[in-house]
């Protein structure tokens, strides 16, 4: 049994003792359904986590740091934006930015759709752009594609797109030739592939996974290069016409691929209209 499904069981057991002795009498038959299926649902969450842990150990393989430089990667962590209120804000302060005045009325961004592998809204919404990529392994922008994932530089950013004020889909599997999917009962979830581009996706759900044997600025352009897809003023992906960018939160008013890819940013860029409101996600925990 792992750690993390011994620790949950542990403390299942001990909220369960906690309610009996605190009421000083023996259950009734409803709560000892409800300790069984709270127990149920503590169990399973342990599995889960449990699975992630190993999934996660699997991509890395041989190329696990040792723990010291696992501590230089927190460091960076916490100096470089962790939060998206800390280092992202910060970073942001050399942009080009304008408040969201400027673009007039916004309409609301609507239903982002159900939670996907990644504890993240995918949204039901055709893709901007197919996931398939010229880039099968070769160098694009500098950025290599390593045999494992790489956890020097280990950070997420969020692109979210509108195409005439309707979502589209950022693909699982950019970034990856040959992407393996595991099925998991929130959707696909890309486990495996010939390689790994230090920019890539793993499901549909607009995280940018930035997993670098480097730290170095990456850019919104990087990533649609190994995606293989058009970046500009006048087109995203397969949908042409004005594009407006978003920065968490502020219009952003340079050219989109120069867009860095920080930790935490929340990127959105439209094409068209109606311009949309900032569709703001929440990261989850190891995001």
């Amino acid at each position: 049994m792992s750690k993390s499904s011994r620790r949950a069981k542990s403390n299942a057991g001990s909220s369960r003792t906690q309610r009996v002795d605190a009421s000083g009498q023996e259950p009734t038959r409803k709560q000892r359904r409800e300790q069984a299926r709270d127990e149920r649902r503590a169990r399973e969450a342990a599995l889960q986590r449990a699975a992630q842990v190993r999934r996660r150990l699997r991509r890395a393989g041989a190329a696990m740091i040792p723990l010291v430089a696992a501590g230089s990667v927190a460091l960076v962590a916490l100096s470089g934006g962790g939060a998206s209120s800390g280092a992202a804000g910060n970073r942001s302060a050399h942009l080009k930015l304008a408040s969201l005045a400027s673009l007039g009325s916004l309409r609301p961004p609507g239903e982002a759709g159900p939670l996907g592998s990644e504890a993240v809204p995918v949204p039901n919404a055709p893709p901007a752009a197919s996931a398939a990529s010229k880039a099968m392994g070769q160098q694009v922008d500098g950025i290599e594609c390593s045999s494992s994932e790489q956890t020097l530089f280990h950070i997420h950013a969020h692109l979210t797109i509108f195409v005439d004020g309707a979502r589209r889909q950022v693909p699982y599997g950019i970034g990856v030739p040959g992407a393996q999917t595991e099925n998991t009962p929130a959707g696909p979830f890309v486990g495996s592939g010939s390689c790994f581009y230090w920019l890539h996706t793993h499901a549909a759900d607009g995280i940018i996974h930035i997993e670098s044997p480097v730290q170095r600025t990456y850019t919104l352009g990087d990533f649609f290069d190994i995606w293989a897809q058009p970046l500009s003023s006048a087109q995203v992906g397969d949908a042409k016409g004005p594009v407006v960018a978003l920065y968490n939160g502020m219009r952003y008013e340079g050219n989109p691929r120069a867009i860095p890819l920080s930790a935490h940013a929340q990127i959105q860029l439209e094409v068209g209209r109606p311009l949309v409101a900032p569709d703001v996600i929440t990261f989850p925990p190891g995001l």
